[in-house]
């Protein structure tokens, strides 16, 4: 992440700015205390804007979400282009690495999203829960691809290990955890290549 609010301000139409926007700002303040405003601004758009795309905050919620949904999609597409399952789970885990000082300030993007969203009567926990439940599936491909039996069990370790190290990370904002944390998965990945 940059300083710099024109480096990260979205691409695209001010639909997908705002959900890119709104999806930023609650991994940055919660969506309880992110405002319409505070959306608006992210993305660069007008305050009185926003209403003609999203005329409430849990709309810009569902946005949110579509823009998680979306990233993962993009995601899943560049580490497919990788040449073996172990490859690409490893590029995953460096990933999240990279992403280490985000985590030690904000959390897990999506975890600190479900985590929120859990707390409310409204059903958007069950949207953000699908797009999680895609990674957890893609990471069992990959697990099935290498010949392992178990490989649910696997990726459910692996995306466990993530989100508890993005806890730790963040609740003692030591980005290093998650470095170390990495280099053992990416071990531990290793090891599991017949």
């Amino acid at each position: 992440m940059t300083n710099s609010a024109a480096q990260d301000r979205p691409k695209g139409g001010k639909r997908e700015r705002l959900g890119a926007a709104a999806a930023r700002m609650f991994h940055e303040q919660g969506v309880e205390k992110t405002t319409i405003a505070d959306i608006a601004r992210a993305a660069d758009v007008p305050v009185g804007n926003v209403y003609y795309y999203f005329k409430t905050k849990d709309q810009l919620v569902r946005a949110a979400i579509g823009a998680h949904d979306q990233a993962l999609s993009v995601l899943i597409a560049m580490l497919e282009q990788l040449p073996t399952p172990a490859d690409r789970l490893k590029a995953l885990i460096g990933g999240w690495v990279d992403e280490r000082e985000t985590a030690a300030r904000f959390g897990c993007p999506s975890g600190t999203l479900a985590t929120e969203l859990d707390k409310r009567a409204d059903g958007l926990d069950r949207e953000l829960a699908d797009v999680m439940r895609q990674l957890v599936d893609w990471i069992e491909g990959q697990f099935e691809a290498m010949g392992r039996p178990d490989a649910r069990e696997l990726a459910v370790a692996l995306f466990a290990a993530y989100q508890g190290i993005s806890l730790l990370t963040n609740t003692f904002r030591e980005p290093d955890l998650m470095v170390t944390e990495g280099d053992r998965l990416a071990r531990w990945i290793d090891s599991l290549v017949p």
